[in-house]
């Protein structure tokens, strides 16, 4: 929002500096966000052409002697074709910067004759586009004044920042009235202006809408007999200032409404108009040639003000070019209607239109300024195009109902730590505009003014007061020391967040942060994909569904990386992922995968990495071990997790796992990927992965006591006994570790596998895996009798859980 120095004191009376206006605004919630002070402008002069020869060298330049007021005249070469003596123009001296060409003047030679400045156009001032001539001022301009003063150009210009709860402050007016507020001035509130009007308008407004509150009023009047030239340089001046184009009267009124009431108005040509407008719908297939020259095509879902001619305006966005207002323009339609916000927002975004009308429309301009605004602009039609103007018509507008709160005083205090008088609070908020309906010194009913939509309750009402009694006046408060934490304060979930994230970056792995919303195709690939999890207004459309998994935004950004020369990545993510819309139906998940050679070994082609086992392409075993690392993290015990093989379709069927708790509890996957899954995702490359359910963790069991228990280690020496066992080639390692360790849990305190073997020795289909079993006695050293009595109980629980037999 944009507006100049004198036009806020047009609302405004007040002695307050710029500087002190500017600090104001910003303590006050409406951020300075920039403050051209028109330094620019201060070095150009007003001079008087006092001599204008032929240049000795140039058919087309001449040579000026220019009067700068100080009885000196100055020499210049100028090539503008309006150069004459005793023109009166703007000079720029040597040293000036010059705008509207991006030029510092120095003394220059122009064919052999010195030039000491330029005399200026408009366009290099950066007033207009106009660069026929030098600028040709009346022959009383004062010469050797500053030409911005004369001309105006030295009102500062300040741009603030709104938020879109401050529709209020869409106009200079609204922006005025908050300063006043604050106590920097008081506010001017002139009358309402007192149109005198003759006869009727004689066109009819329908609104032809299946839901009112599309267009909850309209005002249409008529005025006759004007005359449509260019407005007059007071406000082409501030229209200008604040970056608008100056078009002609009739449409730079309603500009200056937008910005200076904040309420945006529109103007048809009667005598283009065929018949009664009608409030309606678009129909589908429509179009219209607005006026910014552009066709848009319409639907149902645009709101639309229509004639006989069909669509004439996109209601409350743009005008159409065919009903325009000109310099042939003598009758004239003012409309001042109301539109609904959320339609006016979804219609702009559809439709890629972005208007002044638009901004303040989807914020909530004030209903009870329907009337009023038509009103305004009607005289300001008057003042400046003439004209009779006829009595309005009003359509549909039903009053506005104030919203009325209850406020008690002291929510001032519990909500923010400030002591604010209640005078100032009565003060502060009648000042904004609110109402104190009734009440006593503890609690009053406040009523909400029609230009203020944002404000809904208490608390809205606090910071009302808050903003303009002065935020930097909330004095800065430690939280209360307390002696002890007496309970734990992050949930287990997050605990386990933060452990895995620090398991996984101990691993080498990066940490990657990826959309939460991906393609419908990937969303499938993953298992996802369900009508509840489409997004009703995603920001792409390559951004539809929600993720069911972690794995596609990792996968991509690998490729990613990969196609920037970044081949062997490690990322993880820990993030949630979405099975379903209810709650209970999103998940915790760490996640992560490997790519090239970013095994834990190390990445890349190096003899040092290969002397560590590293430099090889990841594999499954890459994925298993990142998985099992962070369940093991989270304090689960690795005794009863259980890793069977396969997993879900988007892993390789042959090199995949699931990881388990007991038979039902599922803890996560692992694998590589299928060539399909890869193929689809457009990703290649030696890729391995893994999801882990954070969320499927058991909780830990509740300890008696924080203590420790103490330390018991055995006397005993550990033994060591290694079995080879000939197994079924489909049989899986885990499962003989882990009959082998259920055979005696007091003695065998852990298993491992360190070989497999396949020959044609041992049969077809068969293959022999060697394990080593530590077993650690606690009460005595044991006897070769209970050494034989456990190995039975080992080879007799491994052939009852395998069918595997001890080979010889």
């Amino acid at each position: 929002m944009k507006f100049t120095l004198s036009w806020l004191k047009d609302h405004l009376e007040t002695e307050a500096s710029l500087e002190e206006i500017c600090e104001r605004l910003t303590a006050i919630g409406l951020e300075v966000e920039d403050v051209d002070d028109r330094a620019a402008y201060k070095p150009f002069i007003i001079a008087k052409v006092v001599s204008a020869e032929k240049h000795p060298s140039a058919d087309r330049l001449k040579v000026l002697m220019v009067d700068t007021g100080d009885g000196k005249p100055v020499q210049v070469v100028c090539g503008a074709p309006n150069a004459r003596a005793g023109l009166v123009g703007a000079l720029a001296r040597p040293g000036t910067y010059v705008p509207g060409i991006d030029v510092t003047l120095s003394v220059g030679n122009i064919r052999g004759v010195e030039s000491h400045g330029m005399m200026c156009s408009e366009k290099e001032l950066n007033i207009s586009d106009n660069h026929d001539g030098i600028i040709d001022l009346p022959d009383d301009a004062p010469v050797g004044a500053a030409f911005a003063t004369y001309a105006g150009l030295d009102d500062p210009v300040i741009e603030i920042n709104l938020t879109p709860n401050r529709p209020d402050c869409t106009s200079v007016f609204g922006i005025a009235r908050d300063l006043a507020a604050s106590g920097l001035g008081t506010l001017k509130t002139p009358p309402a202006p007192n149109v005198r009007t003759e006869g009727e308008t004689p066109l009819d407004v329908t609104i032809d809408l299946d839901d009112e509150r599309l267009c909850p009023g309209f005002a249409l009047r008529l005025v006759r007999g004007v005359t449509n030239g260019p407005s007059p340089a007071w406000m082409q001046t501030r229209l200008k200032a604040i970056g608008l184009r100056p078009i002609n009267a009739l449409v730079d009124i309603t500009n200056y409404m937008t910005f200076d009431q904040g309420r945006p108005m529109h103007v048809f040509d009667a005598a283009k108009v065929r018949g009664n407008l009608v409030v309606r719908r678009a129909r589908e297939g429509e179009e219209i040639l607005a006026l910014d020259t552009r066709t848009y095509k319409l639907g149902p879902a645009n709101v639309v003000i229509a004639d006989d001619n069909g669509v004439e305006s996109i209601g409350g966005i743009m005008g159409g070019e065919h009903s325009g207002c000109d310099e042939s323009t003598t009758e004239v339609l003012i409309e001042s209607a109301l539109w609904d916000p959320i339609n006016i927002a979804k219609s702009g975004r559809a439709l890629g239109i972005i208007t002044d009308a638009r901004y303040r429309f989807e914020r909530g301009v004030d209903p009870e300024y329907m009337m009023p605004g038509l009103e305004r602009t009607t005289d300001l039609v008057v003042q400046l195009c003439g004209g009779t103007p006829a009595k309005a018509k009003v359509t549909g507008y039903r009053g506005h109902e104030p919203r009325q709160i209850d406020f008690p005083f002291s929510e001032v205090k519990r909500l923010t730590g400030l002591t604010v008088g209640i005078e100032e609070s009565r003060t502060i908020l009648t000042g904004l505009g609110f109402e104190i309906l009734s009440g006593d010194e503890k609690s009053v009913q406040v009523a909400v003014p029609s230009w203020r939509p944002d404000v809904d309750g208490k608390a809205d009402l606090v910071e009302e007061i808050m903003r303009i009694h002065g935020v930097d006046k909330i004095k800065p408060e430690p939280l209360p020391a307390k002696d002890t934490v007496n309970g734990r304060i992050l949930t287990t979930l997050q605990i386990r967040t933060r452990t895995a994230k620090r398991a996984l970056a101990s691993r080498g792995m990066l940490e990657a942060v990826t959309w939460s919303f991906i393609p419908e195709d990937q969303a499938k690939l993953f298992g996802g994909g369900k009508p509840a999890l489409k997004l009703a207004n995603p920001i792409a459309a390559d951004m539809s569904d929600m993720r069911p998994s972690l794995l596609p935004g990792l996968l991509t950004a690998a490729q990613r990386n990969a196609d920037k020369g970044f081949g062997d990545v490690a990322i993880f993510e820990v993030s949630g992922t979405y099975e379903g819309d209810r709650q209970e139906e999103q998940r915790r998940v760490a996640g992560g995968l490997r790519r090239g050679t970013a095994s834990l070994a190390g990445a890349g082609r190096s003899w040092s990495n290969a002397l560590k086992g590293g430099g090889k392409p990841v594999d499954v075993f890459d994925a298993k071990a990142d998985a099992l690392a962070v369940i093991e993290a989270c304090g689960l015990p690795m005794g009863n997790v259980q890793v069977e093989q396969g997993g879900p379709s988007w892993y390789h069927p042959g090199r995949c796992g699931t990881i388990k708790m007991g038979p039902k509890v599922v803890l996560g996957h692992f694998g590589e990927f299928h060539p399909n899954t890869l193929s689809s995702l457009d990703v290649s490359g030696a890729l391995c992965g893994f999801e882990v359910y954070l969320d499927a963790m058991p909780e830990p069991k509740k300890k008696a006591t924080r203590t420790k228990p103490a330390l018991d280690l055995s006397p005993f020496q550990m033994v060591k006994r290694d079995f080879a066992f000939v197994v079924d080639r489909s049989v899986d390692a885990g499962s003989i570790l882990k009959a082998a360790i259920t055979a005696d849990r007091k003695l065998i305190s852990g298993a491992n596998v360190f070989d497999v073997f396949e020959g044609a020795s041992l049969g077809e289909g068969k293959k022999s895996i060697a394990i080593e079993v530590l077993i650690q006695p606690m009460d005595k050293t044991l006897t070769d009798e209970d050494f034989d009595m456990l190995t039975k109980k080992i080879v007799g629980n491994v052939e009852k859980s395998t069918g595997g037999t001890l080979r010889a």
